[in-house]
């Protein structure tokens, strides 16, 4: 069964700021958390970003599903499942991650946010607060969601 995410409000309003459509609190991981871990999270959360923190809290990284497959792809090869989770577990995201990711904040415009998304062919955006704390994730699927009503 689909995890289903809390409805974005019907006010009858367009959003405007990415705070309005964003996913608050965000599944994160911390540096050196494995790939297994990541992998796990994204199949258990259903989700495809997953934003790095230091141990101290603060954004270092992206981990996306397409990093995490490509990376694993070579490295796993034709090895069983039981070998393959034991290199997973071997492998720190920060090796696969993309470090020091471009992110917004939660005020800012949703329609420039969608420009960066879409000029950058990224498929998120970290949302980080003014002690640059992560708040929330834009993502392709936020604004999917939107305008398909749900």
């Amino acid at each position: 069964m689909p995890i289903r995410r809390p409805r974005q409000k019907k006010t009858g309003m367009r959003p405007s700021r990415v705070r309005d459509l964003m996913t608050h609190d965000p599944v994160t991981l911390v540096v050196g958390d494995t790939l297994a871990e990541a992998y796990d999270l994204m199949e258990v959360r259903h989700v495809r970003h997953i934003p790095v923190l230091s141990k101290d809290g603060e954004l270092v990284g992206l981990l996306t599903e397409r990093d995490l497959l490509r990376a694993a792809g070579p490295a796993l090869g034709d090895l069983p499942v039981s070998a393959r989770q034991q290199v997973l577990s071997q492998m720190p995201v920060e090796d696969v991650m993309v470090r020091d990711p471009e992110s917004v904040g939660p005020e800012h415009d949703l329609s420039s946010a969608a420009e960066t998304l879409l000029e950058n062919k990224f498929g998120c955006l970290p949302v980080l607060g003014e002690s640059a704390e992560i708040e929330g994730i834009l993502t392709e699927s936020d604004f999917v969601r939107f305008f398909a009503g749900g």
